[in-house]
């Protein structure tokens, strides 16, 4: 089922929205950052990052592709060549929105979409996780050791009663004293 899967419609027909988002997609690789509504750039932010992915590519299909939409050979050209060899290791996220507040005029949220300055660095992540350490696991097996001897104490003198009778009106069968139960 593909209900409610149309997108913004930002009040223009078809023809008319393509042509934003055209705009707008070649605004923001030719300058790195634009100001619009945060509707927009929400709208817009896929599709900049769709064509950043076929600038990676940068075979002559992608190139075609992209010239399709973008309709600015310059664009393309910037794209391919500036852009997105900035973007090589990373794998996604091309783009950020920073809301900056209401409008002036209209009171209509606004945003910066922009382009990720910092590098990608995949040995930052790798540094973060943690390693397991290996002196951990035996102190979780000491403790681990130590709390079964407690219950064994705790264990025998209750199996003594039990088994000498001295007091079988207080013994239920079950293992538990009459003690127990009034607590």
């Amino acid at each position: 089922m593909r209900h409610a899967r149309s997108g913004k419609k930002l009040g223009r027909d078809s023809a008319h929205r393509k042509a934003l988002y055209s705009n707008l997609a070649g605004a923001l690789i030719e300058h790195g950052r634009i100001k619009t509504t945060v509707t927009k750039a929400k709208a817009v932010k896929p599709i900049a990052e769709q064509m950043i992915t076929l600038g990676r590519r940068g075979d002559l299909h992608a190139r075609r592709q992209a010239t399709a939409f973008l309709r600015s050979r310059d664009v393309v050209h910037k794209l391919f060549t500036d852009v997105a060899p900035l973007f090589k290791d990373r794998p996604g996220g091309y783009t950020r929105i920073v809301k900056i507040g209401p409008r002036q005029g209209d009171a209509a949220e606004m945003a910066y979409l922009e382009l990720v300055n910092e590098e990608y660095v995949t040995a930052q992540r790798d540094e973060r996780t943690p390693e397991p350490v290996a002196v951990a696991e035996p102190v979780e097996a000491e403790d681990a050791a130590e709390e079964p001897e407690p219950e064994a104490e705790l264990a025998e003198p209750v199996a003594d009663d039990s088994a000498g009778g001295a007091d079988e009106s207080a013994d239920d069968g079950d293992g538990s004293t009459a003690d127990d139960e009034i607590q």
